[in-house]
């Protein structure tokens, strides 16, 4: 015989409707180790106020503009949570933000991150919290605090979802890009790690199409699962992009450095048309590029042409950074220093007439190719 259920007058609790506040509270328990660890000058208070704190006077700042930056990760998202591999991606939404910062020459301060879920798993939510910690560390910010959302009816499952939110400083004299950008400054690349966390719409529908399991070895790397390698983090270029400014003259008039482009969503044809002033353009030597793997594969498997894979992917370059001419090497050898491996890939010069919209920015003069795009 069926147990009556509950009485239109019996009480019911935020348990009963699906939100544990215990588990929050384990949660928050959990992750104090995690966040001390990215404490920095500036950020040393406890988790669990009703806000964040930084203190820009303790950082060392004189004279400082305020930068902030938010974003998520796609539906790189839906492959951790398909797989169980939560350990990466909070590294992913670091990047995605402080990579963002630090083109505009400032140094990321501190960040926060939103993780809503229907039903809170602590310990996937630990794990998650745990590479977000990895990436403030690797990026020199503070996890200064962030919000634990348990909504029962808005996801299925184990589903939950990532937003992430940082702040950076940068004297106000040292902004980039620059407005002194001339043809014959040279632009230097930064290599990716992959794929980073653009595009994984298609490349989910790709492997899809192909009939591939997560767990399977990866096509273009076998001695790695396909998910552990779709999975591996964005690259985070603060520490040695900033050292590099710093070490070459600042971000203000007279030093190298005069820009620099994240290369997110619409790849090298999208978003460094967004530092170059109106008459000059991008030209870059494609056959430059060491193009990992996986986009060899990706190409293979989409039947994508060239200019619509250098509009959707990185294509093996992070970050472009334009530089005085006269003052490459210094760049080079400083990024160099700092463990990257920089390449030449090419150079500014007038324009030519070709426009693009360049990520909402208006007009600006587009990036011009030559050489092959191998993989």
């Amino acid at each position: 015989m069926t147990e009556p259920g509950p009485k239109r007058n019996d009480p019911v609790t935020y348990r009963d409707a699906g939100v544990d506040i215990d588990a929050g509270n384990a949660l928050v328990h959990a992750i104090k180790p995690l966040v001390k660890a990215t404490r920095r000058p500036g950020a040393d208070a406890d988790l669990g106020g009703f806000g964040g704190l930084f203190d820009l006077k303790a950082a060392g700042y004189r004279d400082p503009v305020l930068v902030a930056a938010n974003d998520g990760v796609g539906t790189k998202l839906r492959i951790a949570i398909d797989t169980g591999l939560h350990d990466t991606i909070g590294i992913d939404l670091v990047a995605m933000s402080v990579n963002d910062l630090v083109v505009q020459g400032a140094e990321p301060l501190f960040f926060l991150d939103y993780f809503s879920c229907g039903k809170l798993d602590v310990e996937t939510a630990r794990r998650v919290v745990g590479g977000i910690a990895d990436g403030c560390r690797i990026a020199g910010c503070a996890l200064i605090g962030g919000e634990t959302a348990e909504m029962p009816g808005m996801y299925h499952g184990a589903d939950y979802d990532l937003a992430g939110f940082a702040v950076g400083a940068v004297e106000r004299g040292e902004i980039l890009p620059r407005a002194d950008i001339a043809a014959g400054d040279v632009l230097i690349g930064l290599p990716s790690s992959g794929i980073h966390s653009n595009g994984y719409s298609l490349v989910r529908r790709l492997v899809a199409r192909e009939l591939l399991a997560w767990d399977a070895p990866a096509p273009f790397a076998a001695h790695r699962s396909l998910a552990e390698e779709l999975l591996t983090p964005t690259r985070i270029y603060v520490r040695p992009v900033l050292a590099a400014i710093r070490a070459t003259g600042g971000g203000g008039s007279g030093g190298a450095v005069k820009a620099l482009s994240h290369i997110t969503g619409g790849g090298l044809t999208e978003n460094v048309p967004r530092v170059m002033p109106a008459g000059l353009a991008a030209r870059i030597d494609l056959s430059s590029l060491q193009v990992p793997p996986v986009f060899g594969w990706l190409r293979r498997i989409s039947g994508l042409d060239e200019a619509e894979m250098l509009r959707t992917f990185n294509c093996g370059v992070g970050m472009v950074i334009t530089v005085d001419a006269a003052r490459v090497d210094a760049v080079i050898a400083s990024l160099a220093d700092a463990g990257e491996s920089p390449f030449v890939m090419g150079y500014v010069e007038p324009g030519r007439g070709i426009l693009s919209e360049a990520k909402g920015k208006g007009l600006a003069e587009a990036v011009h190719y030559t050489g092959l795009l191998t993989g």
